[in-house]
């Protein structure tokens, strides 16, 4: 058997837990019982996703039509009084 540490949200284990002592079991049992049943459930080779992602091209996010000195501009029109614009 190998000794291990893992980190969960507290919430997640609080209801954990609960589960283990309503079932009377100890929370490394209950812990492996969750993991041998994940891998009962899902398949040891998961298909790879449909389409891979990509990071969107520039043109169809953020800032449009602007040129270099307008864009400079309007990041500087929220800036704080107290910053001074180069």
């Amino acid at each position: 058997m190998k000794k291990t540490q893992i980190q969960v949200p507290e919430e997640l284990f609080r209801d954990i837990k609960s589960f283990a002592k309503a079932r009377e079991w100890s929370l490394a049992e209950t812990f492996r019982r969750g993991a041998e049943l994940l891998l009962e459930v899902y398949d040891g080779n998961p298909l790879p996703p449909a389409t891979p992602w990509s990071l969107p091209v520039s043109a169809t996010v953020g800032w449009q039509g602007l040129s270099p000195e307008q864009l400079h501009d309007a990041a500087f029109q929220d800036a704080e009084p107290n910053l001074q614009q180069p």
